[in-house]
């Protein structure tokens, strides 16, 4: 089921409207893997309203619940919250993982902190 808040550009998914809006879709897909009760899934929501207004027509927005749609986040390998994909034709073109990359990050500030001394 795709549901939409009258006000919201960003369409939420399930597992039943996953093919049709994100696999088949004709144009880019950014999914939200996305909980409720998940405060960094809340603070990024509206930054994702704004580039979906911003980029209408050029990419889809969707939020996936990974507590609901457990079998999708499994299946790409989502594991906490907030989780960005990029979907292409069909395919994962590209995930962004916050933690993962904050891991990188303060991985690079405490290297660039030694390096300094």
């Amino acid at each position: 089921m795709t549901t939409r808040n009258d006000h919201s550009m960003v369409a939420k998914v399930d597992i039943a409207s996953f093919e049709i809006e994100v696999l088949k879709s004709a144009k880019p897909v950014l999914v939200n893997f996305s909980m409720k009760g998940c405060a960094p899934c809340e603070r990024i929501a509206p930054f994702l309203e704004e580039i979906a207004t911003e980029l209408a027509g050029k990419v889809k927005i969707v939020k996936l619940d990974i507590v609901e749609n457990p079998e999708l986040a499994a299946q790409y390998g989502v594991r906490w919250a907030p989780g960005l994909a990029i979907f292409k034709g069909g395919e994962v073109a590209d995930i962004a993982a916050p933690k993962t990359e904050l891991r990188s990050w303060i991985s690079q500030m405490i290297q660039t902190a030694k390096e300094t001394r």
